[in-house]
């Protein structure tokens, strides 16, 4: 095994002393008191709360410390001691507050009480739960239900997507974006098509059983550290592990445990990553077709001299379809090409084959580097036929790792938040509930946005996340939601959603899972699907923010029987004060999936949703598992290649990021300190454009739809990243990216592939 170079940039292993400092400086930075740190104890434990952070799998048998750097920067975000009253928005105007740093608006502390936003004096002002639940209701009811979309981000629990999405439709729509809109429907998509289940197919168990694991556009450093643990122990029995990622990212390249002594008082370390490949941003698709055309090619080699052949070609002939299309593209494309595309050359494409021709059973994680692509759909599809070649799906230890970022974006899916009426069981709802669903297809996040610039989208009910600064286009997106009739808010924290309002807007404060659920019937627990598809208890540990905060079942029942009224055959007031009759009604719904939900909740390690992939039957159009011919191997249809300056830009989240939550105004992993306005070139780039590092730019979209997309006052930080590809932060960066700019099949935003130029 050769030794992956670190990064100059942060020249240690990740993990260590490192990250141990930076979580006692978050803990004192929220003055979260040494009582409270002890709730960390219980995050991710059987009986205790799933982290608010990442989605990763909690364990049957967890570590006494079963959370990360990132996890605890996540709990001491939401446990801190500052709050944001009444009082404060007295002495602030809503003008006044948009000046001030996405970090400063949710470092002011929690939210205390719900809010209305009053134009007479331009600023928030406290209402009563009754007024607002009476307000909102009447003004969702004098809306046409196409005109109103109900978006959520990926915290909330199974039970409050399960009663969000049945109010929605209930009320008349489909329109139920979410984030995974943003991030993996890429994968839901593509999945979908080629194994008929739209999520990954292994577990932790895997883990145990795996030989080979790749990893694609997933930094696991910084958005899933706690999958390290995995990762440390498959690397201990020699598992190699192979990575392509544009940027050389610590997290990959070596571990020290800060749960080992061994390796915290010892340079004792782990490395992570036996091959690392830094593909060009974009390159994915021909990376991966570079090392099925060597899969094939060796395979032809060994059936022409009689040698024991290299594709699984009974699993192929049994289970697949549209291999021979396949394999006749990649024996045809010429491996110039292939280089030129991917930025790799021919020799490391064959050392990553290699190791795969010599495994039996191989996963593959991958994260947004993969799917937020104009051909985001296609590199998934291609991922897929790579382990087909070999029968890497259905068989212990081997199958795609879609690694989801929120906490519980995948549940909510699982559990009826989606715009398309074919993924919701409809007809079991309307009989469950006695009224008719809609069945027209809603609209997804880039849709919602396309509609409301139109003027067509009328209210927006937001049920947490920052959607303003989270979707593309700025420039364009947040006028449009500044003419919105309505906007609600369901947040922990302030937020720039908050402040670019509608004409009526409601910031309702809500409890973050970590906190104690109270309800007349005593304390409540909620759930939520992890990565790996296991469904979890979690019951809060830490008394609630303020005594007007509300959690958020209580919310969406408020809201919903309000506008509902004698519509809706629902108790909300039942549902709102014992979630197992939410559980009760989820499994009836979805009785292959949660049947007896109350009772298996707390089985440790959580329960396995059914996934036919896994036990290789095939839920597709064919009734196989399908490959797929690639359209082409640029990456990037709208990249113009022959203007002469461009350069792909792909956004990026820093080390005390959280999607668009920023903990701290830096990026130790990649040498960043003070400020996010950066972008991080290749040196070579820098010199031929006469530039010097340090200097402040501009960039500017290129594209030709007479729009001007500029992001000025960046400042150059020379990095190791090929040549031609820059990167800079997340959501900074979402000024330059177009509305437009999605993949045509799933429409996730570009975000890892923008065109741009240097203007000076």
């Amino acid at each position: 095994m050769s030794k992956v170079n670190k990064s100059p940039s942060y020249p240690f292993a990740s993990g260590g002393w490192g990250s141990l400092k930076s979580v006692t400086t978050i803990l004192a930075q929220e003055k979260v008191a040494l009582k409270d740190s002890t709730i960390l104890l219980k995050q991710n434990k059987p009986d205790g709360f799933m982290c608010v952070s990442c989605s990763w799998a909690k364990p049957a048998d967890p570590h006494t410390f079963e959370f990360c750097e990132s996890g605890a920067k996540a709990t001491a975000w939401d446990t801190t001691a500052k709050r944001m009253t009444p009082e404060f928005f007295e002495l602030n105007t809503v003008t006044s507050l948009l000046n001030w740093h996405d970090h400063d608006l949710e470092e002011a502390g929690r939210l205390t009480a719900p809010m209305k936003y009053d134009a007479a004096t331009d600023r928030y002002t406290e209402v009563s739960w009754e007024e607002a639940f009476r307000e909102i209701g009447r003004e969702l009811g004098a809306l046409d239900p196409e005109s109103v979309v109900f978006y959520a981000s990926g915290r909330a629990s199974l039970e409050t997507s399960y009663m969000y999405q049945l109010f929605a439709r209930m009320y008349g729509c489909n329109n139920l974006p979410d984030s995974s809109n943003m991030c993996h429907e890429s994968t839901s998509v593509g999945l979908k098509e080629a194994i008929g289940v739209g999520v990954g197919t292994i577990t932790l168990e895997d883990f145990e059983k795996t030989d080979l694991m790749f990893f694609f556009g997933q930094n696991v450093g910084t958005n899933s550290p706690r999958m390290l643990h995995q990762l440390q122990d498959a690397r201990k029995r020699g598992v190699p592990i192979i990575t392509f990622n544009p940027l050389r990212e610590p997290g990959l390249v070596s571990f020290a445990n800060p749960q080992s002594p061994v390796q915290m008082l010892t340079p004792a370390e782990t490395q992570i990553s036996t091959q690392y490949h830094q593909v060009k941003t974009g390159g994915d698709t021909a990376a991966i077709l570079g090392m099925c055309k060597a899969v094939i090619e060796a395979d032809d080699r060994a059936k022409a001299q009689g040698l024991p052949r290299v594709i699984d070609v009974a699993f192929v002939d049994e289970h697949t379809t549209g291999f021979d299309e396949f394999a006749a593209c990649a024996r045809a494309t010429d491996w110039s090409e292939i280089e030129r595309v991917s930025g790799l050359t021919r020799a490391a494409l064959l050392d990553a084959a290699g190791e795969y021709m010599r495994a039996n059973a191989v996963m593959a994680h991958y994260g947004m580097g993969l799917t937020q692509h104009r051909l985001g759909v296609q590199n998934v599809r291609m991922l897929t036929n790579l382990l087909l070649l070999r029968g890497n799906i259905g068989k212990p230890g081997a199958g795609p790792s879609p690694v989801r970022g929120h906490s519980n974006v995948q549940g909510q899916r699982t559990v009826g938040i989606t715009e398309k009426p074919e993924l919701a069981p409809l007809d079991q709802l309307a009989k469950q509930f006695s009224f008719e669903p809609p069945r027209k297809k809603g609209l997804n996040t880039v849709e919602a946005f396309e509609a409301m610039v139109k003027g067509n989208v009328k209210a927006v009910v937001n049920l947490g996340g920052n959607l303003v600064r989270s979707v593309p286009d700025r420039l364009q997106t947040e006028p449009a939601w500044a003419r919105l009739r309505l906007t609600v808010n369901v947040a922990t924290k302030l937020n720039r959603s908050h402040l670019v309002h509608g004409e009526v807007s409601y910031v309702l404060p809500c409890l973050s899972r970590i906190e104690i659920h109270r309800t007349p019937l005593g304390d409540q627990a909620v759930s939520m699907e992890d990565s790996t598809g296991c469904m979890h208890g979690s019951r809060g540990a830490a008394e609630p923010a303020s005594e007007k905060a509300r959690p958020e079942p209580f919310i969406v029942a408020g809201i919903a029987k309000a506008t509902l009224g004698e519509r809706s055959s629902v108790d909300w007031d039942a549902w709102r004060d014992d979630y197992s009759l939410v559980r009760g009604e989820i499994a009836t719904t979805y009785p292959d999936i949660f049947h007896d939900f109350n009772e298996r909740m707390w089985q440790p390690g959580g329960f396995h949703r059914p996934l036919p992939a896994r036990h290789r039957e095939w839920k597709t159009k064919s009734g196989k598992a399908e490959f797929l011919t690639p359209h082409s191997l640029g990456e990037d249809p709208d990249m113009p290649e022959k203007v002469p300056e461009a350069l792909r830009l792909m956004t990026l989240r820093s080390d005390s990021q959280f999607n668009t939550t920023i903990y701290k105004i830096e990026d130790r992993f990649r040498g960043v300190k003070d400020t996010r306005m950066v972008i991080l070139m290749n040196k070579a780039d820098i010199e031929k454009r006469r530039l010097h590092e340090g200097q402040k730019v501009t960039l500017q979209t290129i594209a030709d739809d007479g729009i001007d997309r500029r992001l000025e006052g960046l400042k150059i930080k020379a990095y190791e990243i090929p040549e031609g590809c820059i990167g800079g932060y997340y959501p900074e960066c979402n000024v330059l990216l177009p509305l437009w700019h999605y993949a045509k099949e799933s429409k996730v935003p570009g975000a890892k592939s923008i065109p741009v130029r240097i203007v000076q």
